[in-house]
């Protein structure tokens, strides 16, 4: 498998779920109880006491959010929900917050494990202990119906001086660029619904997402459609990035007894079941593991 790189940028706005954030924050006001000196950690026995897990989302969908009936779902909360049950946590809790606090919230305390579908990287490996992958996600571009000028990577982009889009804090602006896009010349939008509707109206030639967000905006677009996945290039090799429940550093006990059981939802085909539902699909499987990506 290749390895992810670390980048300064998120690969999703941070922008998304601020309002579900505010609806729940009191979620967020008590804290967890802290970690104890039990070599591992000792949450999972604490968790299973208490009967209940709290989840760090940022409001982003698919990965984890409030749908539009309060409830707490995507692929990350609803696998948290069938893990932890397996684990004996029968109740899951959510804590909405910013993409950009999820690290140092669960890092204070303010929330037991983060279920956003996170990349792994080594920059965060450093303040936090990864699961295993869930998923593993490739790029794809918006363009228009039948991609008039063949965009098929970032190079074609730069080779026929398309016109680019992607959103705010996109990993995207950094393939781009690398690829030999002028950074000045990207047109930043909110997030992939905008870049669609800057496709559709022929302001840009194409926008660059994640193969799952452009897979799913473009379903019912009569002028746009989604390119086939790709790996970008990253230092001249292809990457995939791989997305994960994050612990903090010193709860390598309950992370482990996580991926024992994300390993058995992999072998049985369970795990493509709960995230099928949220546009995930055989292609977004993985046997990534945290040690690769982290590059360790």
């Amino acid at each position: 498998m290749v390895r992810s790189h670390s980048t300064s940028r998120s690969r999703r706005s941070l922008l998304a779920g601020v309002a579900a954030a505010g609806a729940l924050g009191v979620a967020g006001c008590s804290r967890v109880a802290t970690a104890s000196g039990v070599r591992g950690g000792d949450l999972l026995a604490r968790l299973r006491a208490q009967g209940v897990v709290r989840l760090g989302i940022a409001g982003e969908i698919p990965f984890g959010y409030i749908d539009t009936d309060g409830r707490l779902t995507g692929e990350a909360p609803e696998l948290a929900k069938v893990v932890f049950k397996r684990l004996g946590v029968p109740e899951v809790q959510p804590v909405p917050t910013e993409f950009g606090s999820l690290i140092p919230g669960l890092n204070s305390q303010q929330f037991d494990v983060v279920a956003a579908g996170m990349y792994v990287n080594p920059e965060r490996c450093e303040q936090v202990v990864f699961a295993d992958p869930d998923y593993q996600m490739l790029d794809a571009f918006i363009v228009r119906k039948g991609n008039p000028l063949g965009l098929r990577d970032y190079r074609d982009v730069v080779r026929k001086k398309a016109r680019f889009a992607t959103g705010t804090g996109y990993a995207e602006i950094d393939y781009a660029v690398g690829a030999g896009y002028r950074e000045s010349d990207i047109l930043i939008v909110p997030d992939q619904v905008a870049g669609l509707n800057a496709v559709e109206a022929g302001r840009v030639d194409v926008f660059a997402g994640t193969a799952i967000t452009a897979r799913e905006v473009v379903k019912k677009s009569a002028k746009a459609e989604a390119t086939e996945p790709f790996a970008p290039l990253v230092d001249g090799r292809p990457h995939v990035d791989g997305g994960a429940f994050a612990f903090r550093r010193d709860e390598t006990r309950l992370r482990d007894a996580f991926n024992t059981e994300l390993r058995e939802l992999k072998r049985s085909g369970e795990l493509l079941r709960v995230l099928r539902p949220f546009g995930f699909t055989e292609a977004e499987m993985t046997d990534l593991t945290a040690k690769e990506l982290c590059g360790s």
